[in-house]
């Protein structure tokens, strides 16, 4: 009972502590936006500075409006549509499931963050693994908010915009066959989830929805915020002239795009703002693979993973999503 409480305790220190940092991190955003001419003019401030300020506000303000969309209608889909209703429209056979499956991920608007959870779920009530893993890569990928956000950052060029969503739909195929084969007979499920009891709630739907959009708002939004501060950095300290070079490399420079999406772990609704700062120093295909490659697996994907599934598969996950992603974008670009 004690190590019970201690626990609550220490869960509401770190929402308080999270929620600090969060407050603090607005507070500063803020001031940047409010005094961003004054901030530029101050000769004191270094140029390097002032010039990742811009980038990381440009990302920030062009991202948020996605987010926002994405996280109320991901809410609605919480709270209103049952797992067992998303079950139902996937057919039987194991083979034959795979492309509705990813068909299925296009109408749920979900992050990569937020799919785990309801992944996780569907395999213990019986959903077959490579179905699941199918869903975890196209749904954050494939559904109409990430394209719009993706056709707005990049609609001079909708090559990236095509090539994102034709490449997901193709790699998750190929992982689920892949899962399939390995996993057919097995379960990488940590601990089978208890059945659910329903408790009753004195809070309407509303109020969860509302609950459930602004948990995942600051959620996704500290990722969104240290991303867009990474990109800065990344693009005002790395000189030009070899970050040129490196990303014209058709074989080197998907490989650093991928390997920054992992690092980054940016949400799927927003990450396209952030590609799209790299567009005048690296390939069309790197840019396609850094868009396509952190949706299926980032540093806080593979962390939420491995608290719910076995670590050989995760591991398998995680190799065959970077060799697929990578020889596909190899093969086509």
């Amino acid at each position: 009972m004690i190590s019970i409480y201690k626990r609550k305790e220490e869960n509401h220190i770190k929402r308080l502590t999270g929620e600090a940092f969060g407050l603090v991190l607005l507070i500063m955003l803020l001031i940047l936006f409010l005094f961003s001419e004054e901030i530029a003019a101050d000769r004191f401030i270094p140029h390097i500075a002032v010039d990742t300020g811009i980038i990381f506000l440009s990302i920030i303000l062009e991202a948020i409006p996605f987010v926002i969309l994405g996280v109320f209608v991901s809410s609605l889909i919480q709270v209103y549509i049952s797992e067992e209703r998303l079950k139902n429209l996937i057919p039987s056979r194991p083979i034959a499931a795979i492309i509705p499956a990813a068909l299925l991920g296009a109408l749920l608007p979900i992050c990569e963050c937020a799919i785990i959870p309801v992944v996780r779920r569907l395999i213990s009530k019986g959903m077959p693994v490579h179905i699941g893993m199918v869903l975890l890569m196209t749904a954050p990928v494939l559904n109409p908010i990430t394209a719009l956000s993706t056709y707005y950052a990049f609609r001079p060029d909708l090559s990236v915009l095509y090539g994102r969503l034709g490449i997901t739909f193709l790699c998750s195929i190929i992982i689920g066959l892949l899962i399939f084969l390995r996993y057919r007979y097995t379960s990488p499920l940590k601990v089978q989830l208890q059945p659910h009891i329903h408790q009753k709630v004195d809070s309407s739907r509303v109020l969860k929805v509302c609950y459930h959009t602004t948990q995942e708002f600051f959620d996704m939004g500290r990722y969104l915020i240290m991303g867009a501060l990474a990109a800065g950095l990344f693009q005002t300290m790395v000189n030009r002239d070899l970050l040129n070079s490196l990303g014209q490399n058709t074989l080197l420079a998907p490989v650093l795009m991928m390997a920054l999406a992992f690092l980054l772990s940016l949400c799927s609704e927003a990450d396209a703002f952030v590609a799209a700062t790299f567009s005048q120093s690296f390939t069309t295909g790197s840019i396609v693979a850094f868009l396509v490659y952190g949706p299926a697996i980032d540093f806080k994907n593979m962390l939420m993973m491995l608290a719910y599934f076995r670590f050989t598969f995760v591991m398998f996950f995680f190799t065959s999503v970077t060799l697929v992603i990578y020889g596909t974008i190899i093969l086509l670009q």
